[in-house]
């Protein structure tokens, strides 16, 4: 049986940074595998006029190789789009464009092996190399393997069996009931939620519309130039440098880094409720931050919400005919996946994986090939693990690694800031 040299399990949008930048190295044996027959990037959430909230060159390919042939202009040199494009003065990209990019790529790409499930990865001693059980190819062998199986959707507990509650991640199959809903209830202040309670506020009547958050505020994503340092290889790496106790004390207080709303979404929600109040009168919608929701259930075929008010202590409660939880996602399980190695898995004191700064799982001495991980990594790596902005130079870190030599050589510096004292990092 041939030895791949590396294995990826997940085709989500790093793990096809890490297939696009591993294509022309000569000499590597790579295969990636997607249990769903196709790319796609959270088709759910494809409502119309959605941006990414990254700049384009946050493609798959550029801020590591700008001249590839996987890169956004590149596919806009195909596609036959590059002066539309240069017209557009675009930044940002609609996320439709953004998905078909992706899916463009994968279409170029041959170790992409979609309609493939990774069940389980052990470590064969006799192979000297990983175990990969793959539905329905069989057995693989690899020497290095990447876990970018992404995130899953996150429920809050008390409304996971209610009927009429949906996540955001699914909004758009759902909308059609929403918009026939008498009352609907939208919780969670990023930007999902914005872009859902936005589109709704467009297309229902002006009442039975309800938007509740926990963050103290429906506060602007962080998005000055030097705030946005925090996304740089140097943050990455000053961040991985603290003890854990700090990791985990900051990561949490940097919400509107990553949990904020665009500016242009909040303005054009502040746009649509101010033309309702032309020729007098309030829109019949209520906003309310600083709101928890402790509590739901089934009344009289409708959902009861329990809340409470994080700074006045105040409790009450609200009837409602549908919930929309853009309450975001969570990194998915992995023990029945690595069930075979667990006994050879290190974790820190949390019972999470412990990653090097070059993504690597710590793992016993007798194993001695590499498992990284892609978007697992945010109790080590911080904020940016989820970010498309890193992704490129994240796979360039991991392929340097596999291939012992810096095959896509990478700045030692990326930031203005100076993060911590004693050194650039």
């Amino acid at each position: 049986m041939t030895v791949l040299d590396l294995a990826g399990v997940g085709i989500g949008p790093f793990n096809l940074s890490l297939a696009a930048l591993a294509a022309p190295l000569d000499g590597l044996r790579a295969a990636f595998f997607e249990r769903t027959p196709e790319f796609r990037w959270h088709p759910g959430l494809m409502i119309e006029g959605t941006t990414v909230q990254v700049p384009f060159l946050a493609d798959l390919v550029s801020l590591v190789e700008p001249a590839s042939p996987l890169s956004f202009l590149s596919y806009l040199k195909d596609r036959g789009r590059l002066f539309p494009f240069y017209f557009a003065e675009r930044f940002h990209l609609p996320r439709a464009e953004y998905d078909d990019y992706c899916r463009w790529a994968s279409g170029r790409l041959p170790d992409c092996r979609f309609g493939h499930e990774v069940t389980a990865v052990e470590w064969s001693t006799a192979d000297n190399a990983f175990a990969l059980e793959v539905r329905p190819a069989g057995r693989v062998l690899a020497r290095n393997v990447v876990l970018g199986v992404g995130t899953a959707p996150a429920v809050p507990a008390a409304l996971r069996s209610l009927p009429g509650v949906v996540h955001s991640s699914d909004y758009l199959p759902a909308r059609p009931d929403l918009l026939a809903a008498a009352d609907v209830t939208v919780l969670g202040s990023g930007q999902s939620g914005a872009e859902v309670f936005l589109d709704l506020l467009r297309r229902r009547a002006t009442s039975g519309l309800r938007w509740l958050a926990r963050t103290p505020a429906f506060a602007p994503m962080e998005y000055s130039k030097l705030g946005l340092e925090q996304f740089t290889p140097d943050y990455v790496r000053f961040f991985h440098g603290l003890d854990q106790a700090v990791r985990d004390r900051i990561e949490p207080a940097q919400w509107q880094l990553y949990k904020g709303i665009s500016a242009e979404t909040i303005a054009e929600i502040q746009d649509e409720l101010y033309q309702r109040t032309v020729g007098g009168g309030w829109p019949g919608v209520t906003l309310t931050p600083g709101v928890a929701v402790t509590g739901a259930r089934e009344r009289d075929g409708r959902i009861e919400l329990t809340l409470r008010h994080v700074h006045q202590g105040t409790t009450a409660t609200v009837l409602t005919d549908a919930v929309v939880c853009a309450t975001g996602y969570v990194e998915r399980d992995l023990r029945a996946l690595l069930a075979p190695l667990e006994h050879l898995l290190c974790r820190d004191s949390a019972g999470r994986l412990a990653i090097g700064t070059d993504y690597r799982v710590r793992l016993g001495p007798e194993v001695t090939g590499s498992l990284f991980v892609q978007n697992a990594e945010r109790h080590t790596h911080g904020v940016g693990a989820p970010d498309l902005g890193l992704a490129a130079w994240r796979s360039a870190t991991i392929l340097n690694e596999v291939c012992g030599q810096p095959v896509y050589p990478l700045p030692a510096r990326t930031a203005f800031t100076t993060f911590g004292l004693g050194g650039q990092t």
